[in-house]
């Protein structure tokens, strides 16, 4: 069944999202967008945790930041070969949400997956909009063709130079509550038996914040999130954009 959407954002892996762009679809949720997060894969490949854990644990953290609803495509973890066999799920979650903007993974990271998510999504959405590409619905009925209006990549390990920043100044302990969420991975004290990784260190998330200061002076807030757009120039039609804010610089 079609739902219009505003927001549709991707993750290669559960908890992209969170930390890339959770900030600021907290603050989207929070004036009455309706957002909706899609999960490419299990995130079965991690070195902590398990497939059946990081869904659970991928839904609380959709409560925490109002999701309209998540889900998981279950494509193979490591492997997003650019491949019209996985690009068919993610027209049909296209299809199904109908978003006017879809926010993605980051163009290029040092996880490979985030990069060839990128790619992947990006050739799904254009073919998304074809009409001789055939999906079906949840109840076996053909879908219409629908391509988003915006497209939109967010940070992640590797930073970038920002299109535009936007601030979460508001937010930033939604996106951290959203981040521990996923306990298997985030802010571990006593790693167990599993391996201690970077990201499960508590000392990573004065890097997440940091990083959240400094795009947010850029920008002329206390703390933001970056973008790229990824049909350039940005089109506009008035400066309400420009009248909504006032940064300080």
């Amino acid at each position: 069944m079609a739902q219009q959407t505003d927001i549709l954002a991707f993750g290669s892996h559960p908890d992209d999202t969170e930390l890339g762009c959770s900030g600021t679809l907290a603050k989207l949720t929070s004036t009455g967008k309706k957002v909706v997060v899609a999960d490419l894969t299990r995130g079965e490949m991690g070195s902590r945790g398990t497939p059946e854990t990081r869904l659970k644990e991928a839904q609380k953290a959709a409560g925490i930041l109002g999701l309209a609803d998540r889900v998981n495509l279950g494509l193979p973890d490591t492997m997003l070969d650019n491949t019209r066999e996985l690009q068919l799920p993610i027209i049909s979650c296209i299809r199904t949400y109908r978003p006017h903007i879809c926010i993605l993974p980051a163009p290029s990271d040092r996880h490979p997956d985030h990069g060839d998510g990128a790619k992947l999504l990006t050739d799904a959405i254009f073919y998304s909009g074809l009409i001789r590409i055939e999906t079906l619905d949840s109840e076996g009925k053909p879908q219409e063709p629908h391509r988003p209006a915006h497209i939109l990549h967010y940070m992640q390990d590797r930073p970038f130079e920002p299109d535009f920043v936007f601030d979460i100044t508001d937010t930033l302990e939604v996106k951290e509550k959203a981040i521990r969420a996923f306990a298997t991975q985030f802010d571990v004290a006593d790693p167990g038996d599993e391996p201690e990784t970077y990201i499960s260190d508590p000392s990573f998330f004065e890097a997440l914040r940091a990083r959240a200061r400094h795009f947010g002076h850029l920008a002329g807030f206390k703390y933001g999130e970056g973008f790229l757009y990824a049909g350039k120039p940005i089109p506009l039609r008035d400066f309400g954009f420009l009248s909504d804010t006032s940064p300080k610089r």
